[in-house]
């Protein structure tokens, strides 16, 4: 049963890390915080299947690793899948009230290639935390779109061109709507947050620990190339992501939306959140992106009045 965790010595004193630092990952990584914040929060009794990503890829290094728990690597589509043998093998040693599992991944193997086998895993009951850290591309791979990529946003498969068509806006797909996805399964927490609101993470991740059966919180993680933003800015994405209703801060426990984070009065005007990425610079530099940007406002409008913000 995990219940070490890595120790760093230093010239006044040492510290033990379940996340150590010196990984791979960008300076300011959004997705690097959050997850540090997560398995701080639930502790060293934690196993964890990481699906394939820039989070496995920054971390695990061989021979080396950043984590001080247990971690199992696995393909983009199935951590959820190991996830559920780890929960197996546990309650036939009677160790499964003693050790928390979390399967985590990035949107692509979330939203996308591993849905199936996290569908599987909801239906089956199963006492497993899933968290999905959104960065709303394959960042991993070169920045691809994927089912979390918004409207708008020019990816390496749907880039920015010029002319009247749709196709010179970016990608024109809705984002998945992967917590109501999560809540038609009978989840009963369903949470989402951003990499700019560390201390909500904890808490959430700490209440979705503390409770029987499948969890499921969803991290906005602003991804410094990939949205092209300054490495000081990834919490400040984060934030102005909720600010704007964009990325709204939810719970929802027994499928009622138990609480959120309300937006400032007046909120900040998505242009504030997307002029800072360089993934919508070609919507500020022409008469048909500044229609999109219109239509992005009232994607945010409509999520200010959807859950009462």
């Amino acid at each position: 049963m995990p219940t070490k965790s890595i120790t760093t010595k230093t010239t006044t004193k040492s510290k033990k890390y379940l996340f150590a630092p010196g990984h791979r990952a960008c300076a300011g990584c959004g997705q690097n915080m959050a997850a540090r914040a997560v398995i701080e929060a639930l502790g060293p009794n934690t196993i964890i299947a990481n699906a394939t990503g820039c989070l496995e890829v920054t971390t695990s290094p061989y021979p080396q690793s950043a984590w001080g728990v247990p971690w199992i690597h696995s393909l983009f589509e199935n951590a959820a899948g190991i996830a559920s043998g780890i929960e197996a093998a546990l309650k036939q040693k009677g160790q499964d009230k003693k050790v928390k599992v979390l399967a985590q991944g990035g949107d692509g193997s979330t939203f996308d290639i591993g849905l199936g086998l996290i569908s599987g895993m909801w239906e089956r009951n199963e006492n497993i935390l899933y968290v999905c850290y959104d960065n709303e591309a394959y960042s991993n791979t070169g920045m691809q779109a994927s089912g979390a990529t918004p409207w708008g946003s020019s990816t390496t498969t749907t880039p920015s061109g010029s002319g009247p068509t749709i196709d010179a806006i970016g990608s024109h797909q809705n984002k998945k709507d992967m917590i109501a996805i999560a809540l038609a399964h009978g989840l009963k927490y369903v949470a989402q947050t951003t990499a700019g609101h560390i201390n909500d993470i904890k808490k959430k991740i700490i209440k979705a620990a503390s409770i029987k059966g499948p969890a499921y919180i969803q991290i906005l993680t602003p991804c410094i190339p990939g949205w092209r933003i300054k490495p000081d800015q990834a919490l400040l994405a984060g934030r102005l992501a909720a600010q704007t209703g964009l990325y709204p801060v939810l719970e929802y426990e027994n499928g009622n939306l138990t609480n959120k984070l309300s937006v400032p009065k007046p909120a900040p005007k998505v242009d504030e959140y997307l002029k800072m990425q360089g993934r919508f610079a070609h919507l500020f530099k022409t008469p048909q992106g500044k229609t999109q940007l219109k239509i992005i406002q009232e994607l945010a409008n409509e999520n200010i009045k959807k859950y009462g913000l």
